[in-house]
């Protein structure tokens, strides 16, 4: 099993320049406690959401067990009435079910049009914003988007990382957050931005070898807690109850560096897809040759690649 330590929690971080002065300097994943979130922790029932949401349609993930898995893509796409979205992930047996009464919901809200709008919780459910104080402690000239989730009890998303820092807003029920360094991209055996290792704390160390030599950061999230997520760090979380949630996601680099085109804020940046480009032509090249020198020269440019990454380290 991988190592494993505590995510710090604080107490003492109640507005912007807390954070700025306190948390956002060491540019590590942190739990902050105690944050004024208004009445939202307290009123955000599934009973009160129905009620104030009403039947507004939502695109949700539908799966029969609690571990989705983006990879293997283990769940269906379903749309929903919100009303009937937050009755099912409220309840942990379902009357009506789309492929098991026990079924699991997810919703990662979108903007008003999923291809074109990013998502905000003040366009998309503006009816819910006199409840919640949002944390804005960041400059709000970088504000990049505002995301409700909504899960089940059990809900357990596949671990990724945002080219994005953000703040995950926890605002009703208990969840456990898993969290890895990027200098640990190596151990995660990654499928683009996410990782194949379904369940973290149950791994398959004969498929994945490597995982075992992984540090996860592990904490449990109360409701009102806000949790500190920079870009790049792995992170894995998993509803202990009816969950209800926001991310704040905020561009901490220049603009230019960030994708046009990309409205959800987890595609690599411009550089980092003109790096992949150039090695996939690469590989290509390389497949022109016999089998054992094809071998042999990937592993060259594997290790040409980690002693620039030690040469790094050296000098730091």
């Amino acid at each position: 099993m991988y190592n494993k330590e505590e995510l710090p929690i604080l107490s003492d971080i109640q507005n912007r320049q807390d954070f700025q002065e306190k948390v956002y300097p060491n540019r590590r994943p942190v739990i902050l406690r105690g944050v004024d979130l208004g009445k939202a922790p307290f009123m955000w029932t599934p009973e009160y959401l129905a009620e104030r949401c009403g039947e507004k349609p939502v695109k949700v993930h539908v799966c029969p067990v609690e571990h989705m898995a983006f990879v293997q893509k283990n769940f269906l796409y379903k749309t929903l009435p919100f009303c009937e979205l937050v009755k099912r992930a409220g309840s942990n047996e379902q009357k009506e079910y789309f492929s098991s009464p026990d079924e699991k919901y997810y919703l990662r809200a979108v903007g008003s049009d999923a291809r074109k709008d990013i998502a905000d919780i003040e366009l998309q459910f503006p009816e819910l914003m006199d409840d919640i104080k949002l944390p804005f402690f960041f400059d709000k000239g970088k504000y990049f988007s505002s995301v409700l989730r909504v899960g089940s009890a059990g809900v357990q998303l596949w671990t990724h990382y945002d080219i994005m820092d953000n703040l995950l807003v926890q605002v009703r029920g208990r969840k456990r957050a898993i969290l890895f360094p990027p200098s640990d991209a190596s151990y995660l055996y990654l499928n683009g931005d996410k990782s194949e290792i379904v369940d973290p704390e149950k791994p398959d160390l004969e498929r994945f070898p490597l995982f075992s030599k992984a540090h996860a950061f592990v904490g449990l999230m109360e409701p009102g807690d806000v949790l500190f997520i920079p870009a790049l760090w792995f992170h894995n979380m998993q509803a202990l109850e009816f969950s209800v949630a926001v991310n704040l996601f905020w561009k901490h680099l220049e603009d230019s560096f960030y994708d046009k085109k990309d409205i959800y804020g987890n595609k690599d940046l411009v550089q980092a897809q003109r790096a992949f480009q150039t090695m996939d032509k690469s590989l290509q090249v390389l497949k022109g040759l016999p089998r054992d020198y094809e071998d042999f020269y990937i592993h060259r440019m594997i290790s040409t690649l980690q002693s620039k990454l030690l040469d790094r380290k050296d000098k730091d």
